[in-house]
């Protein structure tokens, strides 16, 4: 084992410890859950994964997603725990079974902009959540609305030593973050600690997190009915899906930023272990976070012994370290739960959406559904809008009318080039997406509409670049186009065809259409001629 992977391990487990028991306040479950979920995720990815940075272990998100799928179930308390370890069992399984089959390729399914609109907005709703712990006011309400509404209302009832602990620990905290070498989690966690036995903070009315017990039960699952594991299969299914492209996005991130080679469904499999594992030891669901994974990074990790030295550290640290948990301070673990997701808060990425006018609004829409809705519902809708955003690309493409461009061989978007020129009564089109069953009839109705609008077009160009198949929807759309256009006098003739369509059309019998087919704009051109005839 390397001397680098000693050090950074040492250093992440620092940071694992405090976020662990955060999270498990932020899911509702015991703190122990969450660290052995830690120590149990970093060694299950460690036997299967490729990523030296990754640290698998819970997530913020993760965390929100399980409260609200567990509240939602509506369950007796005394299942709660059972059915939280049959949701992280179902994730390992979700993982595996897509490892299994191959589909890495649901790395994709949720676009970045989505992505990052439902972190901000699961930000937004974690830390007000962590408001009543930092002024010491137990207020629970239905949703953030509500919450908001009622910590006003009882702004007079605020603890102030709970309030100071938690906004002393909170700038602690951001100081701390300048300094990237530094555990500043553990420090600020140490500090409260020793803070607390000094100023005897509950003597004065300071919540304490307690004991945490690190015991290895005998794993169970809740009896629960078919209908039952349905449902929760329902909510776990999402989870998995939001939770492989937080990790892949920190995994893929990390390993592009160094040269690193990693596969999809490699890290399909090992995250699918991983969760496993979490539940052998009734833990929580656990991805790669991007803070542990920057962290990981920033400490100079060599290969995956960092996460195995990560894993060892962060037991060692709670056998020895458990009973000071009986003095830290809730509102200063809050505080380290707002301060670490103070980077999700960054506005940029939506600034940087909107000057490129591309995936504001569905970013800024995940963002106000998570809020508007909750995180479990949010997420639902995040995971809608990126189909709806893919969906609405491919069904409504651009379409570019082309142009020779000097006297080369170049064709090029007339709109965009005016010095370019099209052929005297030629039209030559390009559609952005690939001809398919949502997109064909559209776009070939605009073009023949164009056509018959035009005087003078004696011949259409019709480029299919972005057209490697042709589905039967788009292979009857491209025929009826044809027959219309030659009743009304004017030649199609395709270009830029790829041996796989051509292959479809011969096929389908389409021997006009396929004799029209040509490899480039300008052969296409060529073929049509000066009078829209086949030239010489």
């Amino acid at each position: 084992m390397r001397r680098g992977d000693v050090i950074a391990g040492l250093s992440v487990s620092g940071l694992m410890f405090p976020e662990a028991v955060a999270y498990a306040t932020i899911a509702g479950l015991p703190p122990a859950r969450a660290v052995m979920a830690g120590i149990a995720g970093c060694l299950g990815y460690a036997a299967l994964g490729q990523s030296r940075f990754a640290i698998v272990s819970p997530t913020s998100a993760a965390a929100a997603i399980l409260a609200a799928a567990l509240a939602a179930m509506q369950l007796d308390p005394a299942q709660t725990g059972l059915v939280a370890t049959a949701a992280v069992a179902l994730t390992g399984f979700f993982f595996a079974a897509a490892a299994l089959v191959r589909l890495g390729g649901l790395t994709n399914l949720i676009s970045r902009p989505v992505l990052r609109g439902f972190a901000f907005g699961i930000a937004v709703t974690i830390i007000l959540k962590q408001l009543p712990t930092i002024v010491g006011l137990p207020q629970k309400a239905p949703d953030l609305w509500h919450l908001a509404a009622a910590l006003l209302a009882h702004a007079r009832d605020w603890q102030g030593w709970s309030v100071a602990a938690g906004l002393v620990a909170l700038a602690s905290h951001r100081a701390l973050a300048r300094f990237p070498d530094l555990p500043g989690a553990l420090i600020v966690l140490v500090a409260g600690i020793a803070g607390s036995a000094a100023l005897d903070l509950g003597g004065n009315g300071v919540a304490m997190v307690g004991s945490v017990r690190l015991a290895l039960d005998r794993p169970a699952l809740p009896d629960l009915s078919f209908a039952d594991w349905s449902r929760l299969a329902q909510y776990v299914l999402p989870l998995a899906l939001v939770l492989f492209a937080e990790s892949w996005g920190t995994i893929n991130g990390l390993a592009t930023l160094h040269g690193d080679t990693v596969r999809p469904n490699r890290e399909l499999a090992a995250l699918g272990l991983a969760n496993v594992a979490s539940a052998l030891v009734q833990g929580m669901p656990v991805g790669a976070g991007f803070s542990a994974g920057a962290a990981s990074e920033a400490s100079g990790a060599q290969s995956r012994a960092t996460a195995v030295v990560a894993a060892l550290a962060l037991a060692a640290l709670v056998v020895f370290a458990a009973p000071l948990l009986n003095f830290l301070p809730e509102p200063v673990l809050a505080a380290i739960v707002v301060s670490t997701l103070f980077h999700a808060l960054n506005p940029m990425p939506f600034v940087r959406f909107w000057r490129l006018h591309h995936d504001f609004k569905v970013a800024l829409a995940a963002a106000a559904a998570v809020l508007a809705f909750g995180v479990l519902n949010g997420m639902l809708v995040a995971v809608a809008l990126s189909l709806a955003a893919v969906i609405h690309r491919l069904a409504s493409p651009r379409l570019a009318r082309l142009g020779r461009l000097g006297t080369g061989h170049d064709f090029v978007d007339l709109a965009r080039h005016p010095d370019a020129a099209a052929p005297a009564g030629v039209a030559i089109w390009r559609p952005s997406e690939g001809l398919f069953f949502a997109n064909a009839a559209p776009i070939l109705d605009q073009i023949a509409a164009a056509a018959r609008a035009e005087a003078g077009t004696r011949a259409i160009v019709l480029s299919l670049e972005e057209t490697s198949d042709l589905d039967t929807s788009a292979l009857d759309a491209l025929g009826g186009f044809d027959a219309a256009m030659a009743r009304a006098g004017i030649r199609v003739q395709l270009a830029r065809v790829h041996d796989h369509v051509r292959d479809v059309l011969a096929t389908d019998g389409a021997a006009g259409l396929l004799a029209r087919s040509s490899y480039s704009v300008d052969d296409a051109i060529g073929v049509i001629g000066p009078r829209g005839h086949e030239g010489e």
